[in-house]
């Protein structure tokens, strides 16, 4: 039973796809860690503190929202939904 050199280097290459892929697909799946950053007013130029400190008041409420999906185990399909309304309140 011979092997041919060219079953070898596609079993390699195929090995070589399978392994590029699952690199790529677990690189794409962390984007959970690169989530928005909170906004720290006090980093930012005096004359944006205002829309910062506004825009932090907007990451909090939201926050405490997607908390409250949480708690109360809502969904994937009816999160956005709970959370728009619980945005609205």
């Amino acid at each position: 039973m011979t092997l041919h050199s060219g079953a070898l280097l596609r079993g390699i290459f195929t090995g070589f796809v399978l392994q590029l892929g699952l690199v790529l697909i677990s690189a794409a799946w962390s984007g959970a860690s690169m989530a928005e950053k909170l906004v720290d007013p006090n980093t930012v130029a005096p004359e944006y503190r205002a829309a910062a400190e506004k825009r932090r008041a907007e990451q909090m409420k939201l926050f405490q929202c997607s908390k409250k999906a949480d708690e109360a185990k809502v969904t994937r399909r009816d999160r956005g939904a709970y959370i728009n309304e619980c945005l609205d309140k």
